[in-house]
């Protein structure tokens, strides 16, 4: 006997000599492990659990980034158009205003040309104007500041629009003012 040998070390020596040598992989083993000793663990499962949570919790967080993302791209010009919705209101009325008269007609066909194309291009963009005559009333895109009475219209729709509205991609920057037609007077 060595003397770091005890006599307790005997019978396990004489185990290992007779038990064949088997050779794993690392992945092998810990396969092994996993099918006869960590399937019975109960704390085993409960890590597997929480592992589970984690990933469904981090695949969830990375969905609402990317839809946050996507509506922060989509809606990124909408304060710039915001503000730009005033240029589009004074060359209405520059056109309104100068109505028909002849010494106006070269400006007001250079204003009507200058509002086409600003409007083409911020339609580009996303930008849709709304609000026209006669379209019926949509308390999501108009906004109500009156009622008439003109009996050759229906009832319901916009009779008048005092102010154009304006939708981004489907969002509503700014609601059209408009009188709606209450029908036949009483």
């Amino acid at each position: 006997m060595s003397k770091n040998r005890t006599p307790d070390d005997e019978p396990q020596e004489a185990a290992e000599a007779q038990a064949p040598k088997i050779d794993l992989s690392e992945e092998e083993l810990v396969a092994l492990c996993k099918a006869h000793v960590c399937a019975k663990c109960a704390v085993m499962a409960e890590a597997e659990d929480v592992k589970l949570r984690a990933l469904a919790d981090n695949e969830n967080f990375k969905r609402r980034i990317q839809r946050e993302t996507d509506e922060v791209r989509r809606y990124a010009t909408e304060s710039v158009l915001a503000d730009l919705l005033p240029v589009l209101d004074n060359l209405a009325l520059a056109i309104e205003h100068a109505g028909s008269d002849p010494a106006c007609k070269n400006l007001v066909m250079g204003v009507e040309m200058t509002r086409k194309i600003f409007l083409d291009t911020l339609k580009k963009h996303g930008l849709e104007c709304v609000g026209a005559c006669g379209e019926a009333f949509d308390p999501g895109v108009h906004e109500a500041i009156g009622t008439v009475c003109q009996p050759d219209k229906e009832e319901g729709c916009v009779a008048q629009v005092a102010q154009a509205g304006y939708v981004l991609k489907g969002r509503v920057i700014r609601p059209a003012k408009v009188l709606v037609n209450k029908g036949q007077e009483a």
